[in-house]
């Protein structure tokens, strides 16, 4: 597919307006975190805090007040039994990936605004607040981190001589399926970090691959899954066909992040 045929008029806006807002709503997560939170349970056992709700009611607000015809489905909706009927385009929402990370005193939370057109995540904002980072994309025109350093384009790399440098979920850290995923390959770092922050660190060239071959979300991983394809990099699904979206119950099977292609023997 040419990929100046995925830019759409009005995707600079829709672009700046995810931007802006993921920015906002990591603001509001770095002051939640700074006065402190409680942590509840949800019916599926996963956590949530008043922060998730904050971010989540801050950037749908955003959403709707100024794209009102693009649907919008989100995490903390959807748990709570909003259904939203999609239509060839949408967004997806995660106000703060990573709960357990945030829960816990750790840095690797996100917030991931991305935009679906035709089963594919095209353009998308991700904030890692801890880091004060924020990233955006668009798979037509490529990806850029904005910090205290200025705006940056970011790029994935090739897999460096010494091998691969793998970045793996830390609730998945002792599952025996990513032993055997890597059985063959040139290992030079293998690391467990919580949420789309392995997306990113693989967009950015900081490593090399991220396997998922547990459960995810279509909103934990639209928005990221754009900053990894405007850098260069890659998520398939197990047969290397892109990640798609749109599908039953917003749930996604086991998928592939990486940076550029592995040279032969990697």
């Amino acid at each position: 597919m040419n990929r100046s045929s995925l830019l759409h008029p009005g995707d600079d806006m829709l672009l700046d307006l995810a931007t802006r807002l993921a920015d906002e709503a990591a603001e509001l997560i770095r002051v939640i975190r700074a006065r402190g939170f409680e942590t509840v349970t949800k019916s599926d056992s996963s956590p949530v805090t008043e922060a998730d709700h904050a971010a989540e009611a801050h950037i749908l607000a955003g959403l709707r007040a100024l794209a009102p015809a693009i649907p919008v489905i989100a995490e903390e909706e959807a748990a709570a039994g909003v259904r939203v009927e999609a239509g060839h385009i949408f967004w997806l929402v995660d106000p703060l990936d990573g709960t357990r990370e945030f829960a816990a005193g750790r840095d690797d939370f996100t917030v991931n605004i991305g935009l679906v057109r035709d089963g594919r995540a095209v353009l998308g904002a991700v904030a890692l607040p801890a880091y004060h980072q924020l990233y955006a994309g668009h798979v037509a025109t490529g990806a850029r981190r904005i910090d205290a350093d200025g705006t940056h384009a970011i790029h994935a790399r090739a897999v460096p001589p010494e091998g691969l440098t793998v970045l793996a979920s830390r609730h998945y850290a002792d599952d025996p399926r990513l032993a055997s995923f890597l059985g063959g390959r040139r290992i030079a770092h293998l690391g467990n970090i919580g949420s789309a922050a392995k997306f990113i660190r693989v967009a950015e060239g900081a490593a090399d691959l991220y396997p998922r071959l547990g459960t995810t979300m279509e909103w934990d991983t639209a928005a990221p899954q754009v900053i990894v394809e405007a850098a260069g990099g890659s998520v398939t699904v197990m047969d290397g066909e892109p990640l798609r979206y749109g599908k039953p119950a917003w749930r996604n099977p086991h998928f592939i992040c990486a940076g550029k292609r592995e040279p032969s023997g990697a």
